[in-house]
């Protein structure tokens, strides 16, 4: 098992990860080890959700040239 070790960790932290390891009857260990996967895997689904909009975005082949301004596409959308 690998072995965590964390320097300078403010105590403020330190106050609420005790606090909210005691609430959900968890050590600090088991508390820290429970919000670090969370974080992680929620932000692996944020990012799986946008490869899949980019993917299905450059499945559609829109051609849109990069290099007009997003001014000129709220002109052209207004003059239809």
């Amino acid at each position: 098992m690998a072995l965590l070790q964390v320097r300078d960790f403010p105590q403020e932290l330190y106050t609420l990860l005790a606090l909210k390891a005691e609430l959900e009857n968890r050590s600090i260990t088991q508390q820290t080890i429970h919000m670090l996967k969370e974080s992680l895997q929620s932000q692996n689904q944020g990012n799986l959700k946008r490869f899949s909009a980019l993917a299905g975005l450059n499945a559609l082949n829109l051609n849109v040239p990069e290099s007009i301004a997003p001014a000129d596409l709220i002109r052209q959308d207004r003059d239809r």
